[in-house]
């Protein structure tokens, strides 16, 4: 879907708005989000557009691992709670693997496209997981390539931009990934990711067989992955890196450290925001302001 040369800004969709912006010069970091008040903070920080990272709705949902345990509607639900708190962010949301076949594929993407995402994220990961933690097995690349057409086809509907991502690297080897990736060119997926490169050579394998498509990347640190700096992402070719710790590190360090505060005797931690400035950020006055036009005349 090609943006409208007489719409203005705010009358673009989002999909039209994140293929204009990635058609402009430049990397785009694309902080991750799981829920209001972190959609609110990447907005108000100047970011265009976030991650709505299944990893981290994991984490705050049920203090856990990203292990496919979190389902559709827990991140739909996050997903909706992102949008009204920030309606003007991007969003890239986490479909994971569709949560089921090809069919499930399209139900999730036509959701997310209806309300308002800008692109949505499609692996290539076996569901259900064996049970272990350990490994990404994939589907054989023909269902592979089955899931992705049918989320292009379902796409079309809301000009949802498609992200295709393959985990088998690690599994299948970076042939086979490589080879997945064209594949998914092919099939009109507008964004690839490869996951799990495991140097500078397979990113750069993986960014031309995109053929001049966006290629997305995972740049926190501490994963058994090639994890080049922004700088170094853009050289590599990269248009998007999404850092899906940058927010949740810092997030579960504060609430620690407020839990140690309270356990020593004391009222808050050292790194605590002040009262004024959080109740700034989560709206106070703001509510005052919108609510003013409704007040009873005395």
């Amino acid at each position: 879907m090609v943006p409208h040369p007489l719409r203005k800004d705010h009358e673009m969709t989002a999909p039209d708005r994140l293929r204009a912006l990635l058609a402009e010069p430049g990397f785009v970091v694309m902080p991750a989000v799981w829920d209001g008040l972190t959609a609110k903070l990447t907005a108000a920080a100047g970011f265009k557009t976030a991650f709505l990272s299944g990893s981290c709705v994991a984490a705050s949902r049920l203090g856990g691992p990203d292990l496919d345990l979190i389902s559709f509607g827990e991140m739909f639900d996050a997903f909706n709670m992102v949008r009204g708190a920030a309606p003007d962010l991007l969003v890239l949301a986490d479909g994971d693997h569709g949560y089921g076949n090809a069919m499930n594929v399209q139900r999730t993407v036509r959701a997310y496209g209806r309300a308002g995402a800008a692109a949505i994220l499609i692996e290539d990961k076996i569901t259900p997981r064996a049970l272990t933690a350990a490994g990404k097995p994939c589907l054989p690349r023909e269902e592979a390539r089955m899931k992705i057409r049918a989320a292009v086809a379902a796409a079309k509907d809301s000009g949802i931009l498609v992200l295709a991502r393959t985990d088998c690297r690690p599994t299948q080897g970076i042939d086979e990934a490589v080879a997945r990736i064209e594949m998914y060119v092919e099939e009109g997926a507008d964004i690839l990711f490869l996951d799990s490169p495991a140097d500078e050579g397979e990113i750069r394998r993986a960014v031309a067989a995109a053929k001049g498509k966006p290629s997305f990347v995972v740049l926190s640190p501490g994963a058994p992955r090639a994890t080049p700096s922004q700088k170094e992402a853009a050289a590599l070719g990269f248009k998007i890196g999404t850092y899906p710790t940058a927010m949740l590190a810092p997030a579960a360090a504060g609430m620690k450290a407020g839990l140690a505060a309270l356990a020593a005797g004391e009222a808050e931690a050292k790194s605590a925001m002040a009262p004024a400035e959080l109740r700034t950020t989560l709206g106070y006055a703001d509510y005052d302001r919108e609510a003013k036009p409704y007040l009873l005349k005395p």
